[in-house]
């Protein structure tokens, strides 16, 4: 059934997926006003789309660090800050990988550093007793920025995390106790002057495995069992012209198919469509869950052919290549994700004789892995 698809809410789609980033880089260079107000906003942060996601339980270990390590946490200023209280001379880390925004003194917080990350938000460290770094200078999650600080007696620092200026409630990211980072990706939206945020509903339900009706209840699938017609390539005849992993420091999490426009694109297996929308820089998107444990992601489409709800068989046409979105030429984004983790869709199919892999998909680690 054909159908074109409206402009919906990201409620209206019925999940919460992983956005790729639609602001200008990190730069290292900062104009007055950037460099003497601590909350401003961040230009070209929702220049393309007014909303973006960051996706925290892809971090590694070294790519995040509470900023007192030993210290206490605990909110304050209307859960906008958090006092981590510790002991003189400790130094303050920086939370994220990311370029110094602002380093002096204020009247209020006294010696103050704010902290641009590629992810899109900004981290504010207050009340320090010695700023180490200066602006424009690049830092690296878990370097030493400045000696800790406080006032009246108190040896604190005065955290916040910012988004395009306002501050939200740092326990949104953060477990205060044990200070560790939620395994969660979360969704900045702007709504007029405020940002809402909200937690990803589809990464707590990938930490409860996979739901699908009768679904293969081991974390293996073996791709050599498969039959001929129980899978197809999703796009014949294209060349990859984006590959799965790192841009810089983003992540890139499909790959990108290229034929021409308007081009047929088929369901990889049979399942059924949990998602079929205009959904933000993904332009009209498609989801379909299938009950072999797999999930794959269509996007860009200049048409979809599919809706939610609908149950589709391998090799069913379910769309057609399109730039709709932030896409600047007419192509197929491909995503993959087995038992909930995504994973690079080079270890699903050979994408130069466009066949399925002779192997086995094992997830290990919370990562999915390939077995001969």
């Amino acid at each position: 059934m054909k159908k074109r698809n409206k402009t919906r809410s990201l409620m209206a789609c019925g999940v919460i997926i992983v956005m790729m980033s639609s602001f200008a880089p990190v730069k290292d260079t900062f104009t007055p006003a950037e460099q003497q107000q601590i909350s401003i906003e961040t230009p070209g942060l929702f220049s393309r789309s007014n909303a973006f996601s960051v996706d925290f339980g892809a971090l590694g270990s070294n790519e995040y660090s509470f900023p007192l390590p030993v210290g206490k946490a605990e909110l304050e200023g209307g859960n906008a800050n958090l006092r981590i209280t510790t002991k003189k001379g400790d130094v303050v880390k920086a939370m994220f990988d990311g370029v110094v925004r602002f380093s002096r003194k204020d009247g209020k917080f006294g010696n103050v550093i704010v902290i641009r990350h590629s992810n899109g938000l900004e981290t504010v460290y207050g009340d320090n007793a010695e700023n180490l770094v200066k602006v424009g200078q690049s830092v690296k999650a878990g370097q030493s920025i400045a000696i800790v600080g406080g006032r009246e007696g108190r040896v604190f620092c005065t955290f916040a995390i910012m988004v395009n200026g306002g501050r939200i409630n740092p326990e949104t990211l953060i477990e205060l106790a044990s200070h560790r980072l939620r395994k969660q990706e979360v969704i900045f939206r702007k709504s007029g002057n405020r940002i809402a945020v909200a937690v990803s509903r589809k990464e707590k339900a990938e930490e409860k495995g996979y739901t699908a009706s009768n679904p293969n209840t081991t974390n293996r699938l073996d791709l050599r069992k498969l039959k001929e017609h129980e899978w197809a390539y999703p796009l014949p005849g294209c060349k990859v012209i984006s590959d799965y992993g790192y841009r810089g420091r983003r992540m890139h999490t499909g790959v990108d198919l290229k034929t021409k426009p308007n081009d047929k694109i088929y369901a990889a297996f049979d399942g059924e469509v949990t998602m079929s929308c205009l959904y933000h820089g993904y332009g009209n998107y498609i989801i379909i869950r299938h009950p072999n444990g797999l999930e794959t992601h269509y996007s860009h489409q200049s048409r979809n052919y599919v809706r939610k709800g609908q149950k589709v068989k391998a090799g069913e046409v379910i769309g057609l290549t399109g730039r709709t979105g932030r896409a600047t030429t007419a192509h197929l984004h491909f995503e993959a994700v087995f038992r909930g983790k995504r994973f690079n869709p080079s270890q699903l199919f050979n994408h130069a004789t466009k066949q399925l892999r002779p192997h086995t998909l094992v997830v290990k680690g919370g990562a999915v892995k390939a077995e001969k």
